[in-house]
């Protein structure tokens, strides 16, 4: 089974900044994309950033010029640099990735897995 393991999140001040850490683990070959989602208290899901195999990269209108989405793909790592955070940015931070990981007896399959989520809280 693959695992995403998520970290990075906390508290911090207004204008301060977090990086977030989407790791995948156990069975992982793979991953494709990569996508950042948050959660703020009784609102919608809604993605921050994503990032394809290839690099390229997309954000929210709410984060850009503030965010930075980018990969390790040798960890299977997808990383979220967040920068002058505000209070609004309050928020359990999800990943999504889309990949490929190996069954027992060397069969391969296409997974698309949520992280658990981590949280960030911005305030003074």
């Amino acid at each position: 089974q693959v695992q995403l393991v998520e970290s990075g999140g906390g508290l911090v001040q207004p204008g301060e900044s977090l990086r977030l850490s989407c790791a995948a683990s156990g069975s992982i070959i793979s991953i494709s994309v990569a996508t950042w989602y948050r959660q703020a208290p009784g609102k919608q899901r809604e993605l921050v950033a994503t990032i394809s195999s290839g690099g390229s990269t997309n954000y929210a209108d709410f984060v850009k010029g503030r965010c930075t989405i980018s990969r390790d793909n040798p960890k299977n790592t997808v990383y979220l640099q967040l920068d002058s955070l505000k209070p609004e940015d309050t928020a359990v931070n999800y990943c999504y990735a889309v990949g490929r990981a190996r069954r027992f007896g060397g069969i391969d399959e296409e997974f698309g897995l949520w992280g658990q989520g981590t949280q960030v809280t911005v305030s003074s």
